[in-house]
């Protein structure tokens, strides 16, 4: 005689599988005009944080992390998308889906659909670069934090952005620097030709359209991480901004206790 699995045992085994495929984080899709598909998630109450990912990272990156956890608590309503080419969202392979800054466009695409009056966002790493342009064309934006990141992005032929466009166009034997990048993305299943693309082009946005945004704007790094230049001198680019160095490198900084009080003092 079979043994029949109990109803509420069904349950728990269906809502552990709905987890384990990603399905539990309750995704939305906002379709932006060139009918790609950008995934987020929306959670919490108050007055609305986005949080922009960086290179080979999704918004699940940011929904492990301190700062994502102490913003719900002390009463944010956190928006986090999938930028285009990454994670739930689509990744075409076409370079007229990633030309014109459309990141930035897809974030403003969200937040009007969502009727967001105003927003405050936390960029880190490559999304502290769209974090940048986005300021110049979001004036609902009312505070920004850049984290992770020096003045190089605001050259349009910076080496490292060359470099891993490049490797991830296929060219990575060429590059010993980037080749582990290109490893790690490919045993994650990130798509490689969607990455490259996004480096391809990445927003570029000058030191004189920086400085013409006058709101707060908090610079943080860490104390190992000059990956991309001196956040001291990206500093020196804004009218008001704060610069906090907490302990950290690179890939750990941004997931620190610290790196979470500082953010959460910055926007109180």
């Amino acid at each position: 005689m079979k043994r029949l699995i109990p109803l509420n045992l069904l349950g728990v085994i269906f809502i552990l599988l709905i987890s384990s495929f990603g399905f539990a984080q309750n995704f939305k899709y906002y379709q932006a005009p060139d009918k790609i598909r950008i995934a987020y998630t929306d959670s919490g109450s108050g007055k609305v944080v986005v949080l922009l990912h960086g290179f080979i990272n999704t918004g699940a990156n940011w929904r492990k992390t301190a700062l994502y956890k102490d913003l719900l608590k002390n009463g944010y309503r956190v928006i986090v998308p999938d930028l285009r080419g990454n994670g739930h969202s689509d990744k075409p392979h076409e370079d007229k889906f990633y030309t014109n800054d459309i990141e930035t466009k897809d974030v403003i695409g969200i937040l009007t659909n969502l009727k967001i009056k105003s927003y405050e966002v936390v960029g880190y790493s490559r999304g502290a670069i769209v974090a940048a342009k986005l300021i110049t064309k979001d004036k609902r934006v009312v505070k920004v934090v850049l984290g992770g990141m020096g003045q190089h992005f605001t050259n349009p032929n910076w080496d490292r952005r060359l470099m891993f466009a490049a490797a991830f166009n296929g060219k990575f034997h060429l590059y010993p620097e980037a080749q582990g990048a290109v490893k790690y993305a490919k045993s994650i299943n990130a798509d490689t030709v969607a990455l490259g693309l996004l480096q391809k082009y990445q927003p570029v946005t000058t030191p004189k359209e920086l400085k013409k945004f006058s709101k707060p704007v908090l610079i943080i790094a860490g104390d190992e991480d000059k990956d991309n230049g001196n956040p001291e001198v990206l500093q020196t680019y804004f009218r008001d901004a704060k610069l906090s160095i907490v302990k950290g490198n690179h890939n750990i900084t941004y997931n620190t206790e610290a790196f979470s009080a500082e953010i959460i003092g910055f926007l109180k």
